[in-house]
């Protein structure tokens, strides 16, 4: 039997960017709230692998040269008051939101 096709998680976009097109500041805000979630990681992860490390459920990334905060939607199920920070820190400093979903890279030639 055939195994059925893997689903990539949905994902929230944070930008740093404000309804009105300005530029968030502090510049390393994106840094600093993924910092902050840093903590939440999937069950069964080794300390060892924990030291220092953003958790794969928030993620600090640039696109077209915006700073933005990449939410994997699992964090809901993990630490659903994390999750509500998350977006709450976007709707409190008036930051653009997506859904959307990271592709990978593709292959290189």
């Amino acid at each position: 039997m055939a195994e059925p096709p893997k689903v990539k998680p949905k994902e929230v976009f944070i930008l740093g960017i404000t309804s009105t097109g300005k530029t968030f500041r502090p510049s390393d805000w994106s840094e600093r709230l993924c910092g902050v979630m840093s903590q939440f990681k999937p069950p069964g992860r080794q300390a060892s692998q924990q030291h220092l490390v953003y958790s794969p459920y928030c993620l600090p990334i640039v696109m077209n040269n915006i700073k933005c905060v990449v939410v994997d939607e699992r964090l809901r199920e993990v630490e659903p008051m994390a999750f509500n920070f998350v977006l709450n820190f976007a709707r409190d400093n008036d930051l653009q939101v997506l859904d959307a979903c990271l592709l990978p890279d593709p292959p290189s030639p």
